[in-house]
């Protein structure tokens, strides 16, 4: 995808289909101006979302062949094993490390700004019901644990990992079909390396057509959202919401830190060059739907090579989730804090290190689709006891906190892509 060629003042027109959404949202909501009936709303909100429905269908039509050439075509391009050996040890180092980092940033600020002496107890009471006859977790939570995610890695049935829109096994097969590429000669492996080209243009055209709507998609998914939540979910948890967003932007100025100190870059510069996509980030709340842009971008205005982006950022789409990774960190001491009383459980400082070791490994393979962060949270709170049912409480402003962790688990992927370039030079 020609980048520049849908790139003219794009951040600009983004932020005004952003704002423009919200202001008509607050307008029709229910919870807001209530300019329509409810019953007309119901029947308009449809339309409205439909260019952000059209826009995330042509992504995520491309999104799977789109990393299967990506990779490929990366791995092929390094042309040695050497480097590709050398990258993948340093880029799974660094998105623990930055992992780990972002979760103690996360139950930091928890503990700092103790959101949970804020809340009304009245909330709680009225949640008390619904905690004692708490079900039992669905299946949706099976197979999120640690040892079934490692044995889950391998890729046993490709249809079924497609089908169920597993990245994390796509990126995997990838890998070892790249690295089997480069290790057989040219003549042999020529014909698949030209069917990834050709894939890969492919799907970057889809991209470039999905690009033409984007304004107009930001302004649909947004002024939906604003219309079912309004800010009447917002009450009585602000100082929830600002301790999850005052770790989000810690985790920025470590990115940046990072970008100076360890990439050699100019911090203000790289800000500049990821706007467009971070604001891509936040309007879909998607990781997977971003990541056509975020290779874009990371190769045609950072300067990374291909050989590095087209490994690192599908990786980092599926393994590489700080932004989520903390949030989840917060949501899980703020709930055991809220629910103290009801549960009877007191976090110990084991606790809070089986809290730090879990959501590293909770992140690592979530589905880097809008919502699925809510559903491993689900999990890490049965592992410290309490029910999963508990995260009804926070359900209402999770879809906007879930926009902002989104766009800095992009800007965690194109800070590892500047970063992989000036290790392995």
């Amino acid at each position: 995808m020609d980048y520049k060629r849908f790139n003219k003042n794009l951040w600009i027109k983004i932020l005004i289909g952003m704002f423009i959404g919200i202001i008509v949202g607050i307008i029709l909501s229910p919870h807001g101006y209530a300019l329509l009936s409810d019953d007309l709303v119901r029947d308009v909100s449809p339309w409205i979302k439909l260019p952000g429905i059209l826009f995330l269908g042509l992504i995520q039509m491309v999104v799977i062949p789109l990393i299967l050439c990506s990779i490929i075509i990366g791995i092929t391009q390094s042309g040695e094993l050497a480097f590709l050996q050398k990258m993948g040890v340093r880029i799974v180092f660094y998105f623990i490390s930055t992992t780990v980092i972002s979760i103690s940033i996360g139950i930091a600020c928890v503990y700092f700004i103790d959101p949970a002496s804020y809340i009304d107890p009245d909330l709680i009471k009225g949640f008390r019901d619904e905690m004692n006859y708490a079900p039992v977790a669905p299946k949706t939570f099976e197979g999120l644990t640690i040892p079934d995610r490692i044995a889950n890695l391998i890729p046993t049935n490709m249809s079924k990992a497609i089908l169920d829109k597993n990245l994390l096994q796509i990126v995997i097969a990838a890998t070892v079909i790249g690295v089997a590429l480069v290790s057989l000669s040219e003549d042999v492996a020529k014909p698949i390396k030209d069917l990834a080209q050709s894939g890969q243009a492919i799907s970057m055209t889809v991209v470039g057509w999905a690009m033409m709507i984007a304004p107009v998609a930001v302004f649909g998914l947004i002024c939906d959202m604003t219309i079912k939540l309004g800010f009447a979910a917002l009450a009585g948890m602000g100082m929830y919401m600002l301790s999850v967003l005052f770790g989000l932007i810690s985790m920025v100025g470590v990115y940046l830190f990072i970008v100076k100190f360890i990439a050699g870059r100019n911090p203000i510069e790289f800000l500049k060059a990821v706007r467009e996509v971070k604001l891509l980030a936040f309007s879909t709340s998607s990781s997977a739907a971003t990541m056509p842009f975020t290779m874009a971008c990371s190769e045609q205005k950072l300067g990374v090579p291909a050989k590095i982006s087209r490994f690192v950022i599908p990786l980092g789409a599926t393994i590489n989730m700080d932004g989520t990774a903390l949030y989840q960190a917060v949501a899980t001491i703020f709930l055991v804090q809220v629910f103290g009383d009801i549960s009877g459980i007191e976090l110990t400082n084991a606790d809070i290190a089986l809290i730090l070791v879990t959501t590293v490994g909770a992140s690592i393979g979530t589905p880097a689709t809008p919502g699925v962060g809510i559903v491993v949270l689900a999990t890490i709170l049965t592992s410290v006891g309490l029910a999963p049912a508990a995260v009804g409480f926070i359900l209402g402003v999770d879809r906007i906190l879930d926009m902002f962790r989104t766009a800095v688990n992009v800007t965690g992927d194109l800070t590892a892509s500047v970063v992989m370039d000036r290790w392995l030079r």
